[in-house]
């Protein structure tokens, strides 16, 4: 699968989650402070990040600030991305079965090397419920877009 994956900060937890996602297989994207010479700031990376899923150039992202919620406003400013902040594995499930998130944003003040080797864990078991009131809900987003854009 390719990765794209962004950080505002050089921190020893977003330097791990590059390396764990190539470990296991992934094809990995960085940005900003993982990338030298990109703009770190949160808003900048994790929208780059994010428009690598929106654009075909990564199939998930991982955006990652100190507490995550910049990197995960900014992902979802982006049309077609869901990013879902998760602290725990139970959420990180729960963001793919029921919001069919392609980005999850990770506080980097908040995230273990263990928690987030639970985190991705349960991130990439999880799939996208075929529940129709969930799929309804998923479908709605787009058009969420479009309201705010005026398309």
């Amino acid at each position: 699968m390719r990765i794209s994956v962004s950080s505002d900060m050089d921190e020893p937890v977003a330097r791990a989650l590059a390396d764990v996602l190539r470990e296991r297989g992934h094809e990995v994207r960085v940005h900003g402070a993982l990338s030298p010479g990109d703009d770190p700031q949160w808003a900048v990376c994790s929208e780059a990040a994010a428009r690598d899923v929106a654009d075909g150039r990564a199939d998930q992202a991982v955006v990652c600030c100190w507490t995550g919620t910049g990197a995960s406003i900014a992902a979802n400013k982006v049309p077609g991305v869901r990013a879902a902040l998760c602290t725990d594995a139970y959420t990180a499930d729960g963001a793919r079965r029921w919001n069919d998130a392609n980005v999850l944003a990770l506080s980097l003040r908040l995230t273990s090397v263990p928690l987030l080797h639970e985190i991705l864990d349960a991130w990439f078991a999880g799939r996208p419920s075929d529940d129709p009131e969930d799929r309804a809900n998923v479908d709605r987003t787009p058009r969420l877009d479009r309201v705010r854009t005026g398309a």
